[in-house]
């Protein structure tokens, strides 16, 4: 339900942002699998991470997904993932990754394209990622996300000490890149302040993986609620603000231990969602202070 926007000054909200589904969150199973959980589930749409499955690599296939299931793909993300072991899919070369993700992204009618920075090994990718990531951004109205990540930790040392796995850095927000994507599980691993880096990325932060983490060295992708981010509060914050980016649910469910359990997680992750992005829909700040953050 949308409301129509009020006299200036007045309160007023708009629908809340569309709550969409990572492929990967049903991984093992394929993208298929994770299209047809989230039209099964009532998400709004999915992000299609492309991985070793060929359905996820081939743009006739997710549209025929998508049109088959009436389930828009909002977003794609890139081949990035080290531990998938991808570094050979769409080939070796990064740019060309990010240029076929483009392309992708354009011929399904996807609006962002989500991209990690480089890891430290890929020295001479790294050396141009952030003037690479601005011209290739001028190309396109296709947004190029930077993705928070964190650094890595030894899991059996007493006193921990992270290794910077990312150049030029695991933090987007120290360089000048035109869209970030914030993922509440690397804020977690990374153990920093998540809403301090909310407020450095701004009006930037275009698009956000939902999920959940404790602060442990692991990676975890809880469904939002069972960890320690301030989940309820950002996604509050987004629905006041009148957020127009892509709220993509990216969870760990690979401990379920069958496709009923998988759902009700994936369920419980879609309604934590909806229920605190309306609630902040319903306290929207006034149009005229909307409007000022903006400009």
């Amino acid at each position: 339900m949308t409301w129509a926007v009020g006299r200036t000054g007045e309160a007023a909200w708009i629908a809340p942002p569309k709550v969409t589904l990572s492929t990967i969150s049903v991984y093992p199973a394929n993208t298929a699998t994770g299209f047809a959980t989230a039209a099964r589930l009532g998400y709004d749409g999915v992000e299609v991470m492309v991985t070793n499955d060929p359905v996820s690599q081939s743009i006739d296939s997710l549209r025929r997904l998508r049109d088959g299931l009436g389930l828009p793909i909002l977003a794609i993300h890139a081949p990035c993932l080290f531990w998938l072991n991808l570094q050979r899919v769409w080939g070796t070369e990064p740019w060309a990754k990010l240029v076929k993700a483009r392309e992708a992204a354009e011929a399904l009618g996807a609006n962002t394209v989500v991209v990690h920075p480089p890891f430290v090994w890929q020295s001479k990718y790294a050396a141009d990622f952030v003037t690479g990531i601005k011209r290739m951004q001028n190309e396109t109205d296709i947004r190029f996300a930077v993705e928070n990540m964190y650094p890595w930790r030894a899991r059996r040392i007493v006193n921990e000490r992270g290794v910077e796995a990312y150049a030029p850095g695991w933090d987007p927000t120290e360089q000048d890149y035109p869209n970030f994507t914030l993922d509440l599980s690397h804020t977690a691993t990374a153990r920093n302040d998540t809403l301090a880096m909310l407020d450095r990325m701004g009006h930037r932060m275009t698009h956000l993986h939902l999920a959940d983490g404790s602060g442990s060295n692991a990676d975890e992708h809880l469904v939002p609620g069972r960890g320690n981010q301030p989940c309820a509060e950002i996604l509050g914050l987004l629905g006041r603000n009148g957020f127009t980016g892509n709220v993509v649910l990216e969870v760990n469910t690979r401990r379920a231990v069958d496709v009923e359990a998988r759902d009700a997680d994936l369920h419980e992750a879609l309604l934590f969602a909806r229920r605190h992005l309306v609630t902040g829909a319903v306290e929207r700040t006034p149009v005229a202070e909307i409007s000022a953050n903006n400009q």
